[in-house]
């Protein structure tokens, strides 16, 4: 969270568009992809298969790998320690009522929801803006070209 808001639309310094090598994005990346040869799938019909993938998984699968491996990763045991005590205190106050079977896809059904909001929410804000590598440009002016303001519409 910290290195998205200090490097907003940085490749590789900003999760938010680091798309795990499903999707390209912004201007540069697409060239590189091409020119480099990278195909981990066919990013031409990106537009097609992203309304099965980003929304939906987003959250329920890549975060919870990536919260995982990073803190194994890098020994943050105390914190790994305090995330599985909340899945144990989850699962011991949701199986009583609904059973394992049930309280994981409540679980899951609820990350679900959550991650086509905050898929949404964050790519309105991120895609229209300009995707780029580290310029060394100060704060102030990379939260000003990070930032978008979207009208209301129906």
């Amino acid at each position: 969270h910290f290195q998205h808001h200090a490097k907003p639309n940085v490749f590789k310094k900003d999760p938010d568009v680091n798309m795990l090598n499903a999707f390209v994005v912004g201007t540069v990346q697409p060239v590189e992809y091409g020119v480099k040869k990278i195909k981990h799938l066919p990013y031409n019909h990106q537009h097609k298969y992203f309304f099965f993938i980003g929304p939906p998984l987003l959250i329920p699968v890549y975060f919870q790998f990536q919260i995982f491996h990073n803190m194994i990763s890098h020994g943050l045991w105390v914190d790994l320690a305090w995330c599985i005590s909340y899945y144990v205190r989850y699962f011991l106050c949701y199986t009583q009522f609904y059973g394992v079977f049930w309280a994981v896809i409540l679980f899951n059904f609820v990350r679900f929801l959550e991650s086509h909001w905050f898929v949404w929410v964050t790519q309105m804000s991120h895609i229209p803006m300009d995707i780029d590598y580290e310029k060394h440009q100060d704060w102030l002016s990379m939260q000003l070209v990070a930032t978008c303001n979207i009208e209301q519409s129906a």
